[in-house]
């Protein structure tokens, strides 16, 4: 899948001017392509237009006008982008009670490490973490957000596009097992099958 580079990006006065209907494409988009699993943890797999929001909403919300800054902010987001046979997911702890979520994010600390992506009853694959979310163990508690990647080998994405397909987390303190929706499955495919 083809990386967002400098001249995808609007500065703020064009993207103002298309900022809503692109809010509204990426709501959509992102219903596609969003699991949850369990009632505490979503996934949502990125691809080349919602890294091209989140760059431009950075962009916006920093204000940003200097190009040494956007290409920094492309270089980082770029890296959710999957490449071939790839797929890639950030997942969410989401736990609106700020109360409940002190006393929950200790004991979550490692869920990153604990995902799988189950492909009918032949394979299975562990999420590989970004570095970035190990720092939750310094932290005492497990970080909100975590960026994960699955890389699959060819004959598991022919197998992915025939059988059902289920995101597992198997952590001591948080288990799930669901199937991806066959929205989401559709989108998915495209991921792996884009160059």
């Amino acid at each position: 899948m083809r990386k967002v580079t400098m001249s995808d990006i609007l500065n703020l006065y064009e993207y103002e001017k298309v900022r809503p209907e692109k809010v509204k494409y990426i709501t959509q988009l992102k219903k596609k392509r969003r699991v949850h699993a369990g009632d505490k943890v979503t996934f949502v797999f990125e691809n080349f237009d919602t890294v091209w929001f989140q760059i431009q909403e950075m962009i916006r919300a920093e204000r940003m006008v200097d190009e040494k800054d956007i290409q920094f902010e492309i270089d980082t987001y770029n890296e959710l982008i999957p490449e071939k046979n790839q797929l890639s997911a950030t997942m969410f702890i989401e736990i609106p009670d700020a109360e409940e979520r002190r006393k929950i994010l200790p004991k979550l600390i490692g869920i990153h490490d604990t995902v799988y992506l189950h492909i009918g009853n032949k394979h299975t694959i562990k999420a590989v973490a970004d570095e970035k979310s190990q720092m939750d163990y310094e932290e005492g508690k497990a970080s909100v957000v975590h960026f994960l990647k699955w890389n699959l080998t060819p004959e598991q994405v022919e197998d992915f596009k025939r059988e059902p397909v289920r995101i597992e987390i198997n952590h001591e303190n948080y288990k799930a097992l669901v199937q991806i929706p066959p929205e989401v499955k559709e989108e998915l495919i495209k991921d792996l099958e884009s160059d």
